[in-house]
């Protein structure tokens, strides 16, 4: 039943997206692995990381895009989400590290030994167990998501109060996770990580096996996403986007609608960045800034703002420009990356996407308008040899 509820959101383009993110799983590990540095068809360790990174980013957006595209719901908080997966994800890192730490405790972290903690926290147990944090990287996010969203909708929070409340939040985070009494690291956050699932985290084998999964739950995510908006669920939900106030004199409980689309995109992002912390092998309080947030918001109007695709050709367009003029141009990135918003908001409203979806339905709309124009001046000359 699920399978086939998933399968029939595959329309047209989003078969080709998740077959082309499937491709990219298996092509681009393959030649990292199997071709020497001397194949001009070589993928470098480097490279891979990098773009495995993007690949997270785009998971971030298409995260935002669920909420804000089809609920209306523009979040500026969404960088909280991510760095709590993150968080859950370092958390098992650490614990795999043991005895081979900077103090050589077998139980503490470093920045516990450092900052003479005597016993882990309660807050640490089970985080030596995979599975305990896989659980963790969704169960935190979605939880901070199920509360925040069940006192907001049900308040009937929106607009603009509405994102600043979520930027408020994860900037309240950020200043709760520089506290080194927190214990997660305070400022300096978790790095130096060792192991996952038993194999070195340096190793291009577990680095390309990184970069795979990465690509394989962007297109799960992506077909996830694509089924419940494509679902008479979806159509509720563009309804509230569009005209909440009609919705909600239909009969439908509008906040459980928003609600629940919160805490799967809280979900989503959880996941971005559980694997974003062991491609880039460090978490900290950074993560939490809202400047982030804002960032994904970026990401999402440039590619494409209710087409799923878009917001992840925009995190990798973006964040590709990024990585080369901040190496160009490392001055004057921050004012290149407000003016793209600023253009794009101006002559693009729609994304890369939306504005190229816009052109080829007006173009179908024309080849579709003239065939009857053409059967008319071919009837013209008939007409006249029968008289």
């Amino acid at each position: 039943m699920i399978t086939a509820f998933l399968l029939r959101s595959l329309d047209r383009r989003i078969s080709i997206a998740v077959a082309l993110l499937l491709a990219i799983a298996i092509l681009v590990p393959v030649l990292n692995l199997a071709t020497g540095p001397a194949h001009p068809l070589h993928i470098p360790t480097y490279i891979m990381a990098l773009f495995g990174k993007y690949l997270t980013y785009a998971l971030l957006a298409l995260a935002l895009d669920l909420v804000w595209g089809f609920c209306g719901i523009l979040s500026l908080g969404h960088g909280a989400f991510f760095a709590l997966g993150g968080y859950a994800m370092g958390m098992y890192l650490m614990r795999q590290i043991g005895s081979r730490g900077v103090y050589g405790d077998p139980i503490l972290p470093d920045f516990m030994v450092f900052l003479n903690w005597k016993e882990l926290p309660w807050f640490w147990y089970g985080f030596d167990h995979f599975w305990f944090a896989a659980l963790m990287v969704l169960v935190v996010p979605g939880l901070l998501a199920f509360v925040f969203g069940w006192f907001a909708f049900r308040s009937r929070v929106n607009g603009v109060y509405l994102s600043i409340i979520t930027q408020a939040m994860t900037y309240a985070l950020l200043l709760a996770f520089f506290r080194n009494d927190m214990g997660f690291g305070g400022n300096n956050g978790m790095t130096d990580f060792k192991d996952i699932l038993g194999f070195n985290i340096q190793a291009d084998g577990t680095r390309a096996s990184l970069f795979a999964a990465t690509a394989v739950f962007l297109a799960l995510s992506l077909v996830i996403a694509s089924a419940i908006v494509r679902s008479k669920f979806g159509k509720v939900l563009v309804g509230v986007r569009d005209a909440e106030s009609r919705t909600r004199f239909l009969g439908y409980r509008v906040e459980h609608f928003k609600l629940f689309t919160f805490v799967v995109s809280a979900m989503m992002a959880g996941i971005a960045g559980a694997l974003y912390v062991p491609q880039v092998g460090i978490i900290n309080p950074g993560e939490f800034a809202p400047a982030n947030s804002i960032e994904v918001v970026i990401w999402t109007a440039v590619g494409g703002r209710a087409t799923l695709i878009g917001p992840i050709i925009g995190a990798i367009l973006v964040n590709g420009g990024k990585t080369i003029f901040t190496g160009l141009f490392p001055e004057i990135w921050l004012f290149a990356l407000g003016g793209l918003f600023v253009a794009v908001t101006l002559f693009l409203p729609k994304g890369v996407v939306g504005t190229i979806a816009q052109y080829l339905g007006k173009r179908k709309a024309v080849s579709n308008a003239a065939p009857p124009a053409a059967q008319e001046d071919d009837l013209e000359p008939k007409i006249q040899a029968a008289e």
